[in-house]
């Protein structure tokens, strides 16, 4: 009986434990859908109650400070992880969302975490794959600011953000983000 190489059963192996853990990353309850990979969206998100920490400079300089300050604040008060993650690049913040199982919503603001009301929006939105990095999120803004040139019909409303969609133990390859700018009529 020939048996494979080891080298080819660690590959199978450690692709095997790959789609687990991508498998385990949408175990979440998720705030709304993801946008599919390459494509552009006009979508509309639903109201929702955000948990927010912010820093100074830009977000991927202080990301895992505003993360570990968000998940404090939800070990502490019981709260389920949800996706996506939503982030301001240029004055950094973070937001993770409360999910259905706090009817009530989030338990008051403190000095490191705010809790935001906030309302429905329409944006524009495009899904990617790859590194949470600031060249992953330029490609991602360059899509969408294409895309408004060629449809005067819309503006920009707000600063564009960025959405994570996976953990910290996903493959930066296998990673899920998206950019989304809001959006609204173009008024004439």
């Amino acid at each position: 009986m020939r048996t494979k190489p080891i080298w080819v059963m660690s590959l199978v192996a450690a692709a095997a434990l790959v789609l687990v853990l991508a498998r385990q990353a949408v175990a979440y309850e998720e705030m709304y859908r993801p946008t599919p990979i390459g494509e552009v969206e006009v979508r509309e998100l639903p109201a929702r109650l955000a948990l927010a920490a912010v820093a100074e400079g830009s977000y991927f300089d202080r990301d895992d400070d505003m993360f570990m300050t968000l998940f404090r604040y939800i070990q502490r008060h019981d709260i389920a992880m949800t996706v996506p993650v939503e982030a301001e690049i240029d004055d950094a913040e973070m937001r993770f969302f409360v999910g259905a199982d706090r009817p009530g919503g989030a338990t008051p603001s403190d000095d490191e975490v705010t809790a935001l009301s906030m309302p429905p929006r329409q944006v524009l939105s495009v899904g990617l794959r790859g590194a949470y990095s600031a060249a992953t999120y330029e490609r991602g803004l360059g899509i969408l600011r294409e895309w408004l040139a060629e449809h005067p019909e819309y503006e920009e409303a707000a600063p564009p953000y960025a959405v994570y969609w996976n953990g910290p133990y996903v493959p930066s390859f296998m990673r899920r983000s998206e950019v989304h700018i809001p959006i609204a009529p173009a008024r004439p």
